[in-house]
């Protein structure tokens, strides 16, 4: 099985926000694929997280540091030398960033300007990865899906500053980036991601396994917000996938901006997700108290990911049932696993999202 044509094995790859939920995944995956992997970050964003969950420090080469501050990202860049960048180091809480807005524009704005600026002066860097949102649109909450061309735009302190870092990214390309010799570089937009190891406070699965694990009733706060739900695996194949096309052509890639969500039936609500999350949860409870949307919150959102399956060839691989049952699985062992055990089951995870692909033909499994 030749996952991504061995595009990663020996190759130096450095990923922003490794400690966090999608991030130690990454890492993982990356480690699987036999890449030499290298992270930086400010801080464990958790506890429990999935990074010392599953024991992966020893994967990594573990560097700290505030990724707004320059010339420390630079610092690491110099030392590491990699040849592979994955940006995902952000502040990615909305209600956080309606609390703390300067620190969240810091973080995702100048955060984005630090490392395009290491990317830029590191010759080592041949293809570079930017993480922002699918909140970066300008969200009118309509029907049918966003494409990369939409307006960008944000109603709260966090989807202004995906916009902010995604009309960054933009500038920096047409006017270092777009010429002979340079990195390649490009931006992916993912919807809401699940699946094993994400404890952040305030989002819908997590909030549910804490109550769930400790036998308590979950109340909903938002059962009528939509989403594009889809595995934590699913977008992160996708920046795999890009960073692995950006490698082999530039021609149509770099420069531009990706969507990577699940098929255009899997939006459902949180009050949907809950009971799904429940049917692989025996004896769980939860209840509802409806009172609209959440405040600073849009009620619907979707991605049209045509570009992705145009010039990449990714398309997603799970189910929606399949997405639920990975999650479950992941959470219910959490409580009783130790961290060797825990980092296996998420390398068997890994494992059986590849078998999948691999049998659903998807071009990167082959």
């Amino acid at each position: 099985m030749s996952r991504f044509g061995d595009f990663y094995a020996g190759k130096r790859v450095l990923v922003t926000g490794h400690t966090g939920f999608k991030g130690s995944w990454l890492v993982l995956w990356l480690n699987s694929l036999g890449a030499r992997v290298a992270g930086y970050s400010d801080r464990i964003p958790t506890s429990p997280s999935h990074f010392e969950g599953a024991d992966l420090a020893g994967l990594v080469e573990d560097f700290r540091g505030d990724v707004s501050n320059a010339a420390a990202v630079r610092a690491v860049f110099e030392k590491f030398q990699p040849e592979i960048v994955f940006h995902l180091a952000a502040q990615a809480i909305v209600r956080e960033s309606i609390e703390n807005p300067a620190a969240t524009f810091q973080t995702n704005i100048m955060g984005t300007i630090s490392v395009l600026d290491a990317v830029r002066s590191c010759p080592s860097v041949r293809q570079a990865v930017f993480v922002t949102s699918d909140k970066c649109y300008e969200n009118v909450e309509w029907e049918f899906g966003y494409r990369e061309t939409d307006a960008l735009g944000g109603k709260d302190p966090y989807s202004a500053s995906k916009a902010g870092a995604e009309i960054a990214f933009h500038a920096y390309h047409s006017t270092y980036f777009n010429q002979d010799g340079a990195a390649r570089i490009a931006t992916a937009r993912a919807g809401n991601v699940i699946g094993g190891g994400d404890w952040a406070d305030h989002r819908i699965v997590p909030d549910c396994v804490r109550s769930w694990l400790k036998g308590d009733e979950v109340v909903l706060r938002s059962p009528k917000s939509t989403r594009p739900w889809q595995h934590v695996l699913e977008p992160l194949g996708g920046y795999l996938r890009l960073g692995q096309i950006l490698g082999e052509k530039s021609e149509g890639i770099s420069g531009e901006s990706f969507n990577f969500g699940p098929n255009a039936d899997v939006i459902e609500s949180v009050g949907e997700l809950t009971q799904g999350l429940s049917r692989h949860w025996p004896g769980v409870k939860y209840r509802i108290e409806a009172k609209g949307g959440a405040a600073h919150e849009a009620g619907l959102l979707k991605l049209n990911c045509d570009r992705a399956l145009l010039r990449l060839g990714w398309k997603p691989t799970l189910k929606l049932e399949e997405t639920l049952e990975l999650t479950a699985e992941w959470y219910r062992a959490s409580s009783s696993k130790n961290p060797t055990e825990l980092r296996k089951l998420s390398l068997s995870q890994i494992e059986s999202y590849e078998s999948k692909a691999r049998e659903r033909n998807l071009v990167w499994a082959k």
